[in-house]
């Protein structure tokens, strides 16, 4: 069944806060052990049975375009590049006509998370949703997009960018939606997920997935530092299972 669905990825934004030490491509094709971070991603959502990725690029899109311009394997890849910076909803919708599955998977290029994804599948059409939502619990909400969720897993509010507390629900920037989502983003217009247009979802059918799995992202260099070492110390092993979160590292190389 996910063999059928459009996983679209989002690789667009500018990466400031890591342009000091990643700043000749953009952010999702930071290396991790002599690999884009983005394969890391597309080898993860591949093991569930994703075959075609939307790349949805802005900022040095040329590189992204390159390099999987040249890939030679099973999977298909379409780039959706943005005339101009257009959010992360924006960016969705300018890539309407590429995406060809209804529901379709949409990712951030900047951040994984293990979510079991025929399990969201499944959670996405058992609750009939307009979107659905990753979520994961964390005590660290500083950087992180809160999220209210009811005893039914429906989502009820949204709260970006909050100070730190305890006990709730954060993104996992790991999402499902209907097409019929496509009318609430305006064409051409700078839009976001996450401050424009989930808010507007509250009333209309968000559901939230909730998993264990540990949300690792690269935005900072420290961050970036941590996610190294998490994929060294979770690769290492070379699970066989489809949870195995990367390729095999027999050496960690910085």
């Amino acid at each position: 069944m996910l063999g059928q669905v459009d996983a679209v990825i989002l690789c667009g934004g500018l990466g400031s806060r890591l342009a000091g030490i990643v700043n000749d491509r953009p952010k999702p094709m930071a290396q991790i052990d002599r690999q884009p971070f983005l394969d890391i991603l597309i080898d993860y959502f591949s093991r569930f049975g994703f075959r075609r990725f939307v790349l949805c690029t802005g900022h040095r899109s040329h590189v992204i375009r390159d390099y999987y311009g040249r890939k030679r394997n099973a999977l298909e890849f379409v780039i959706s590049d943005e005339p101009s910076p257009l959010g992360t909803a924006g960016a969705v919708r300018n890539a309407e006509a590429l995406i060809r599955s209804n529901p379709f998977l949409v990712a951030n290029g900047d951040s994984f998370c293990p979510v079991d994804l025929a399990g969201f599948y499944d959670f996405h059409s058992a609750k009939q949703a307009l979107m659905s939502m990753t979520v994961v619990e964390s005590e660290d909400t500083r950087d992180g997009g809160l999220v209210t969720i009811d005893d039914c897993q429906r989502i009820v509010g949204f709260q970006e960018k909050q100070s730190k507390r305890r006990g709730r629900y954060v993104n996992a920037g790991i999402y499902l939606f209907q097409r019929e989502v496509f009318p609430l983003i305006p064409m051409g217009a700078k839009y976001s997920l996450e401050y424009d247009l989930f808010p507007k979802l509250t009333s209309k059918g968000g559901f939230a997935f909730v998993t264990s799995g540990s949300l690792i992202d690269i935005g900072t260099p420290e961050r970036y530092e941590s996610a190294k070492d998490f994929f060294y110390k979770h690769s290492a092993g070379c699970a066989e299972d489809s949870f195995a979160v990367a390729p095999c590292v027999r050496e960690r190389r910085n």
